[in-house]
């Protein structure tokens, strides 16, 4: 292991200090709702369409599409190409090379390790960041969601029996390999990646999860933390991250990195689309997904570790782990996770997909229309994936974090479905945030991670 150690990010000192509690506020919510609708979504779907054009400029116009840019347009269009695929060409480089270092067989220098990542967060940070390039046209995207959804019959043709659904999420024989790659030193432990392939024949995939593993800790106890829609943490300087506090408390926590996000992405596509494209049967392959490759990576954690086990999310992230939470009711004993920590979250997939200010944004109502959906049609659907049971571990092993402005995953049905899965009040927080400053929040008051923590380690052996 390298000795390198990183430090706290300037953002993270200042949300750590008091500024952090102004910052973790409802006004942030506001603004970052307006920087998606006005540029996030509109530069991404020109970002995802830059993907496929191989840098010809009327593939690009037909991917976004664009209805007859001028010949001024045109012009922009090709210059934005050019600086997209040169940053697409070293982070890719980059991303090979990372690849060959961290889980390669040829010897490596452990010093290298660090600089070879700091290089993929740099480039891959940069091609991300190309997106700025299109900023020019994105007033000309008539949709932020290159929607391709299935026709109702096709869907209830899938997915119509119970005995359909049930053989999605069920759990294969035995699970993927995982491989474990080489490590890097950090300032409370040391960090390295997993990697196997998914066990989704729809996906068909690789699956990379980032670990965060504290010092000096013998058998750990696990946190596994799903992220939000559109989130790719891996893949930018990570300069915030609400959950970093836990390593500290001797927590070992591991980030997978969901179907359609980050190396996942479909060509075409920018991190996410897919899943809001081909509603509802893109949520139906999604959580099949995550449902067997989350059981995969317990059963990595049981076998390093005799540590409890806790799954959880942000969000999308969120949902995931109480579905899972309440799948892993009839799965085999050690892969049942003994704690839940959910933040961001609500009661039904559909709030969050049609009722929300973020299906606002997404606007894909029209698509779903005219391709024979209604409201009430989509909802049905969605309906049956929600986590309407009582998950695997009791009520007091849940941890719950809302925001009482939040326009995404309302509070009130949070807290119904709390109730019903009878969690104390002890371990519910509630705060004056929405969706986005949640977890801001979580960085400046790490009072639901502490709990977390002490529950996970008054179930986990003494070492």
């Amino acid at each position: 292991m390298d000795a390198h150690k990183t430090t706290l990010s300037l953002p993270m000192r200042v949300m750590k200090s008091p500024l952090g509690g102004i910052v973790a506020r409802p006004w942030i919510d506001f603004c970052v709702l307006v920087f998606l609708k006005n540029w996030f979504f509109p530069l991404s779907r020109l970002w995802a369409a830059a993907r496929v054009a191989e840098g010809d400029v009327d593939i690009f116009i037909a991917n976004v599409p664009l209805a007859d840019p001028n010949a001024r347009q045109r012009k922009r269009i090709k210059k934005a190409l050019n600086s997209f695929d040169r940053a697409r060409l070293r982070a890719f480089s980059t991303e090979q090379l990372w690849n060959s270092y961290f889980f390669g067989s040829d010897k490596v220098a452990p010093e290298r390790l660090p600089i070879v990542e700091e290089m993929r967060l740099d480039n891959r940070s940069a091609y991300n960041l190309t997106r700025k390039c299109f900023k020019s046209l994105r007033k000309l995207v008539k949709t932020s969601v290159k929607a391709a959804p299935p026709s109702p019959e096709e869907v209830e043709r899938q997915y119509g029996t119970e005995a359909q659904l049930a053989a999605l999420f069920a759990l294969p024989e035995s699970f993927n390999e995982i491989e474990v790659s080489r490590s890097i030193s950090t300032a409370s432990g040391c960090e390295y990646w997993l990697r196997f392939a998914s066990g989704s024949s729809a996906l068909n995939d690789l699956v990379y999860a980032h670990v965060f593993e504290p010092e000096d800790v013998r058998n750990p106890p696990t946190l596994i933390f799903g992220h939000g829609i559109c989130v790719e943490s891996d893949h930018y300087h990570q300069l915030l991250d609400e959950i970093s506090d836990l390593t500290a408390m001797g927590i070992r926590v591991i980030k997978p990195e969901a179907p359609w996000h980050g190396r996942r992405v479909l060509p075409g596509h920018y991190g996410g689309e897919q899943l809001l494209s081909a509603i509802p049967a893109s949520m139906i392959e999604f959580l099949a997904a995550q449902d067997c490759d989350w059981a995969n990576l317990i059963d990595w954690c049981r076998r390093t570790s005799t540590g409890a086990v806790a799954i959880g999310g942000s969000s999308l992230g969120a949902q995931t782990a109480k579905i899972i939470a309440v799948q892993a009711k009839n799965w085999p004993e050690h892969l049942r996770p003994q704690a839940l920590f959910v933040t961001a979250h609500c009661q039904h997939i559909s709030e969050t997909a049609l009722d929300s200010s973020l299906s606002d944004i997404w606007n894909i109502g029209n698509v779903m229309r005219d391709k024979g959906w209604t409201r009430g049609l989509e909802k049905s659907w969605l309906e049956k994936l929600d986590p309407l049971q009582k998950p695997c571990m009791g009520g007091d092993k849940v941890v719950s974090v809302t925001g009482r402005h939040d326009t995404v995953t309302p509070m009130k049905t949070a807290n119904e479905h709390m109730d019903f899965w009878q969690v104390p009040p002890e371990n519910r927080f509630a705060y004056r945030r929405g969706h986005f400053s949640i977890p801001l929040g979580l960085i400046h008051d790490v009072a639901p991670l502490k709990k977390l923590a002490d529950i996970l380690l008054s179930q986990s052996p003494s070492s």
